[in-house]
């Protein structure tokens, strides 16, 4: 069943993170995972949540996403990422009538 990573990602050093931005994308298409939302503008409609930015990719399972991001192929992004921002990430299944 298709699953979703969602990720609010508060950059700390723009630059830097321009580093992640180009190495992540290859290592989420390896594992069939594709990029639905990546950063674009976000309002808030309700609540207290004040995301920053926002990146959604849709992958085949719960387990190819979870693959992803504890491959070899993804950690030296990941490690660009906790370096040069601060994430929150759930992963979530799609829904199916």
């Amino acid at each position: 069943m298709t699953a979703y990573v969602i990720v609010d990602i508060d950059v700390k050093d723009a630059e830097g993170y321009k580093e992640y931005v180009k190495a992540a994308p290859a290592t989420v298409a390896q594992f069939g995972g594709r990029y639905i939302v990546r950063g674009g503008a976000n309002e808030t409609l309700e609540g207290e949540w004040q995301a920053k930015r926002l990146v959604i990719l849709e992958f085949p399972s719960m387990e190819r996403a979870r693959a992803w991001l504890n491959s070899e192929e993804y950690a030296p992004a990941r490690a660009l990422r906790h370096k040069y921002a601060r994430t929150n990430m759930v992963l979530v299944e799609g829904f199916t009538p």
